[in-house]
Order: structure tokens, then C-alpha cells, then sequence
């Protein structure tokens, strides 16, 4: 018992960081979404550049790479109309 006590504890403290660290980007089912290669060319039309990681990220795409200004920019979009969600930018 105590060992289910725990882990509930832990998820309850662990979910909502989960939550946060990817937004929700879109509730339209994949079909839907643009292919990779149409938002990887959306991405570079945005001016992002030296893209190290390009990913689906639940229910976004994700980039890791560089803005045009040259900074670090982690960014979330959605993958239906391709605009951007959320954004880190350092």
C-alpha cells in the first residue's frame, strides 16, 4: 500500500511538469497535419536556421535550431497551420 501511496504522490507531483514542458498544439488527428517536409520548409520560410532537432512532440512539432538573429530558439508549432505556439528563445 504504501508503495502505491508513493507513487501516486510522485505522479501527482511530476504530471504537470510533464504538461508543461510541451503545449498543446492542435486536437486535429495527423492525417490532418501538414507532412514533415511541408513544415520543415514553413520553418526555414520563418527565417529559422541550423536546425539540430525537428520532431513531433505530442500533438506539435518541435525544432531545435537557430533564429535568423542567430539565437538559440526552441520552438513549438502547430502542425495543421504551422504557427508557432510556443517559443524559447535565448
Amino acid at each position: 500500500m504504501k508503495t502505491f501511496v508513493a507513487g501516486l504522490v510522485a505522479a501527482s507531483v511530476l504530471a504537470p511538469v510533464a504538461a508543461f514542458a510541451s503545449p498543446a498544439c492542435t486536437s486535429e488527428p495527423k492525417d490532418k497535419w501538414m507532412s514533415e517536409q511541408a513544415m520543415q520548409a514553413k520553418v526555414a520560410e520563418m527565417g529559422y536556421q541550423k536546425i539540430k532537432t525537428f520532431k513531433v512532440t505530442g500533438s506539435c512539432y518541435e525544432i531545435y535550431g537557430y533564429t535568423k538573429d542567430n539565437k538559440k530558439a526552441e520552438v513549438y508549432f502547430n502542425p495543421v497551420t504551422g504557427a508557432v505556439v510556443k517559443a524559447e528563445i535565448d
